[in-house]
């Protein structure tokens, strides 16, 4: 909600299993306040995620969200080290944080097909841009790394910011076209409807 774009969500009994698996990352301070969580989602057995990043509002901005980042990628190459790991991201500062683990931007034919990954995007506001491009392309941004073929953190990372400002440009024209045409589509379906209630109580 304070960013202003959707998120994807999970019940607290998922979320549970992920910490009872292993496959989860929180972050606390000495005294125990909860600061920052993340989660490993697995698909087909060739695909990870690295799902529902969260830092707590009063510790943003201060380097945590990062920290939480390179340790779920680290556990990610551990438990699964062949496993292509992806993620999608309406945020320009994780696109920057996964470009200095080795992520590169993809299209979404390059991101898994399991039914199940795209069906937790249902309860995101944007499933149905998404679906109207027949799941090609969103309001995110892809980003893949591949164990057998990736560039090293810092190269990426010097390509990043080389290009962050043209990312950040490309990123807000995006989301304006997509929005502009999903209203327009919007507003079409409204007209239809308005002209076929009226013939029905001619």
């Amino acid at each position: 909600m304070a960013r202003g774009t959707g998120i994807a969500k999970r019940s607290p009994e998922y979320i549970a299993q992920k910490i009872d698996e292993g496959k989860a990352v929180i972050a606390v301070t000495n005294n125990g306040t909860w600061v920052g969580f993340c989660y490993i989602e697995t698909w087909e057995g060739e695909y990870v995620a690295n799902s529902g990043l969260i830092v707590a509002p009063e510790f943003r901005k201060s380097g945590v969200a990062k920290a939480i980042k390179q340790r779920i990628f680290q556990l990610s190459r551990e438990k699964y080290p062949e496993a292509k790991i992806f993620g999608l991201t309406t945020g320009l500062a994780v696109m920057k944080i996964n470009s200095d683990l080795g992520y590169e931007p993809v299209t979404y034919s390059e991101l898994t097909q399991d039914e199940k990954f795209w069906a937790g995007c249902k309860s995101c506001v944007n499933y149905d841009i998404l679906m109207s491009k027949e799941r090609k392309n969103c309001l995110c941004t892809a980003m893949l790394y591949d164990p057998k073929d990736h560039y090293e953190p810092a190269e990426t990372q010097e390509h990043f910011e080389k290009k962050s400002k043209v990312y950040e440009r490309l990123l807000k024209i995006k989301q304006s076209k997509f929005l502009q045409r999903f209203k327009k589509v919007d507003r079409s379906i409204n007209r239809k409807m308005k002209v076929l209630f009226n013939l029905f109580h001619l």
